[in-house]
């Protein structure tokens, strides 16, 4: 049977001139004995026979890292002798010579894949994360780009603001990173954002051959949950508290006040793609539009309300203008702008709330739910509510099994705004 051991190799040829160090071997019997050379040489005083270990004690190692050293030797004569149990039989079949070639092969391969494991772990979740950002911009998609940038900059700060190696986002980093998170106050929601963001990076990475993990840390790592917050819905008593203000025309009041209803007839639609409006997308009596969030295309009738807010935008517009003031054509360049706009209407929808003896600090995203809750309270039914918001995510359109005709959504929008 065949075996392997570690050894000093004592003999006299074996023995460094200037040091006076032998090497350590891995001796395998086969028939006959071989010696496969390491690079690690020490006294006989610092071998541990015994043990097969380097001492630690003695001052020829002192310079050395033990403990690594140790744990390679380990690693070789454990490969080696994995080697030899597997081959089994089949050893009567071969030369101890053979079998020496066979066990560099093995440790051989194995450096191979520590080198290649070594080359990708130099690449940062920075330095992929900005290419996935650039793809971004240019495709008009700042918000998802400004998510990655956030992300990055998180993880960063927490790694002593040095770039994070994709080696390096491991379940305990991610564990760690969570708990500097929740020992800072942080919200579970603000962590999943970040780690959902970097689990995308990470996971484009390796689509795109970019990085080569050895266990993938999100198939064992759990993403926080986020928690659902409050529900941020007016009733409609309260809408029609705000129907009912009177600004004095052209003033900023007036405007926020316009843009709050329209979305409102506008089955909750959201701030940005009403800003990204245009007369061109008025056709009869309805109005179509693609989700900013999604790209799905929407068509909406123009109710009586909204009729009317219309004829104070549309005046002398040409078919490419933008119908309200806030106009955004979906740019990097000017989502800056918008985002400035959006912050001002926020804080003019806070002046309305309390105009309307609103307690709540309504902003524009209380629009879409209250126009949801509204629906709900009136008995309409849920396909229906997800329909008219054109809901698309996995969890809500597994719900949803069927499309319903523009005039089924058209008489629940009449019965909500109306």
């Amino acid at each position: 049977m065949a075996r392997a051991k570690l050894i000093l190799d004592t003999r006299a040829k074996s023995k460094t001139a200037n040091e006076g160090l032998f090497p350590i071997v891995v001796r395998v019997f086969h028939k006959r004995p071989r010696m496969i050379r390491l690079p690690y040489k020490t006294s006989k005083a610092g071998w541990d026979a015994n043990n097969m270990t380097m001492k630690k004690s003695v001052s020829v190692n002192k310079d050395l890292d033990c403990d690594e050293i140790n744990k390679a030797l380990y690693e070789k004569l454990h490969s080696a002798k994995t080697l030899i149990n597997k081959l089994g039989d089949t050893l009567n079949q071969i030369t101890v010579d053979t079998l020496v070639d066979n066990i560099k092969k093995i440790w051989d391969d194995k450096l191979d894949s520590e080198v290649k494991k070594d080359l990708s772990n130099e690449i940062t979740i920075a330095e992929w994360g900005n290419v996935l950002i650039n793809r971004k911009l240019k495709s008009n998609k700042p918000a998802t780009a400004n998510w990655y940038k956030n992300a990055i900059t998180a993880f960063e700060k927490f790694n002593n603001n040095s770039p994070v190696k994709f080696h390096q986002i491991t379940v305990t980093f991610l564990t760690d990173f969570e708990i500097e998170h929740l020992s800072k106050g942080n919200s579970k929601n603000c962590i999943s954002s970040y780690a959902r963001a970097i689990r995308a990076i990470y996971n484009s990475a390796i689509k795109e051959d970019v990085f080569l993990p050895f266990k993938h840390p999100f198939s064992s790592y759990k993403i926080p949950s986020t928690t659902r917050t409050k529900k941020k819905a007016l009733c409609k008593e309260k809408i029609i508290a705000i129907r009912n203000l009177k600004y004095e025309e052209n003033s900023s009041l007036w405007h926020t006040r316009n843009y709050f209803l329209a979305m409102f007839n506008c089955r909750g639609m959201n701030l940005i793609d009403l800003a990204k409006l245009k007369f061109s997308d008025i056709k009869g009596n309805r109005i179509f539009y693609g989700r900013s969030k999604t790209n799905d295309p929407l068509s909406i009738r123009i109710t009586a309300e909204f009729s009317e807010i219309l004829k104070k935008y549309t005046q002398d517009k040409n078919s490419n203008d933008f119908i309200f003031p806030i106009g955004y054509d979906g740019s990097v360049e000017a989502f800056k702008k918008y985002r400035s706009d959006r912050r001002l209407v926020n804080k003019s929808l806070k002046i309305i709330a309390k105009d309307a003896n609103i307690e709540e600090k309504i902003t524009s995203y209380y629009i879409r739910h209250s126009w949801a809750t509204i629906a709900k309270n009136m008995g309409i039914s849920t396909e229906i509510i997800s329909e008219g918001l054109g809901h698309q995510s996995i969890r809500t359109t597994e719900v949803y099994l069927k499309s319903f005709e523009n005039i089924v959504l058209d008489e629940a929008n009449d019965l909500i705004v109306g």
